[in-house]
């Protein structure tokens, strides 16, 4: 029995795909309207819903910024649902690209932690943290109020919450720390 012939010919572009049918293939487009570039990138409907939009990575990346699956939650809320979930995935450690935080996602929680303790927005840059640092310090500093442990306490606070954003900061720009 003779073998069978090549039908490539040498000519790569001659050449058919294994197992290829010839036939096209479908492609999802962009659920947003008007764009008409293919839907790779699913995205949720609905926080714990099955149902979702598929949209290219430019639109996917433009819902995501505006995403915010604890919107509808107060802070007390929002920490009982984390905490909820966190119980639920049992031993799986909270990795940090899933946390769902205020700002620009380059701090992290114990940044937004101090911020808060030194009442100030996520979004607060490095000089406004030694400004309000130096405000609570002037203002409850133990020499300026000697006996009162409820100042000294926040004093102590503030501090923490300074070296953690000076930490942070140092990261950030590359300094160590």
């Amino acid at each position: 029995m003779r073998g069978r012939r090549s039908s490539d010919w040498g000519f790569p572009r001659w050449r058919t795909y294994e197992g290829a049918t010839g036939t096209p293939q479908t492609v999802r487009r962009c659920d947003r309207a008007g764009c008409d570039q293919p839907g790779t990138c699913p995205a949720p409907k609905a926080p714990n819903r099955p149902e979702r939009w598929w949209f290219c990575e430019a639109h996917a990346a433009e819902y995501n910024r505006g995403w915010n699956y604890f919107a509808a939650l107060d802070a007390a809320g929002a920490a009982e649902a984390e905490a909820a979930e966190a119980a639920a995935t049992g031993c799986f450690h909270r990795a940090a690209h899933w946390a769902w935080s205020e700002g620009d996602g380059s701090r992290s929680r114990a940044e937004l932690d101090a911020l808060k303790a030194l009442d100030l927005e996520p979004d607060a840059d490095f000089d406004a943290v030694k400004a309000a640092y130096r405000r609570l310090a002037k203002a409850n500093h133990p020499d300026l109020n000697p006996g009162d442990e409820k100042a000294a306490a926040r004093f102590r606070a503030a501090q923490a919450a300074y070296a953690v954003l000076m930490q942070g900061d140092a990261r950030r720009a590359g300094r160590g720390g």
